[in-house]
């Protein structure tokens, strides 16, 4: 029995050193693998030819209720809306690139965790999405927005790790 748990913690001994490097740099790729596109791709559905000129599909996006009271006409779009999209496209833009390359990593994605909260308060008050409870057998938007936050997290907590222009540029 000695034995066996000996190479037990021989085993995890590397994990552990291991782990200073290797968890921040597979949170980024889980990140780059599976939420990367999905933001980039919810930005571009943001666009009517320029960052500049919110779409129909922004505006139904981000005020469901607001879009649909004057029947997604972009010119009915108030000052503060168009502000609240445009930055929203922006932060779907950048906030992913940053966390892609490395780049002030931790501040990219304290930020997507608030973005990530706001999409999910605009999902179930404005589109109707059910919000779910943790805890139970059915998956729901709350499961997800809490994996993706917990990603996050590891990245504000951990840092970029050593594939980042964060470890270049010797950022915290």
């Amino acid at each position: 029995m000695t034995a066996l748990i000996s190479i037990h913690n021989s085993a995890l001994e590397k994990v552990d050193h291991a782990s200073n490097w290797l968890t921040p740099t597979l949170a980024r790729l889980v990140f780059i693998a599976v939420l990367l596109v999905y933001y980039w791709n919810s930005a571009m559905l943001k666009i009517d030819g320029s960052i500049f000129s919110p779409s129909a599909g922004a505006f139904g996006q981000i005020f469901p209720k607001a879009a649909e009271a004057v029947l997604y006409d972009v010119s009915q779009m108030t000052f503060f809306q168009r502000i609240v999209i445009f930055f929203g496209t922006v932060a779907e833009f950048v906030l992913p690139a940053l966390l892609l390359v490395g780049l002030f990593t931790r501040l990219a994605a304290l930020g997507l965790i608030g973005f990530i909260w706001v999409q999910t308060l605009v999902d179930v008050t404005g589109h109707g999405v059910k919000l779910g409870s943790l805890f139970d057998a059915a998956p729901s938007i709350l499961d997800q927005r809490t994996m993706w936050t917990f990603l996050m997290l590891v990245i504000v907590i951990n840092g970029a790790g050593p594939l980042s222009l964060d470890r270049i540029l010797r950022l915290k």
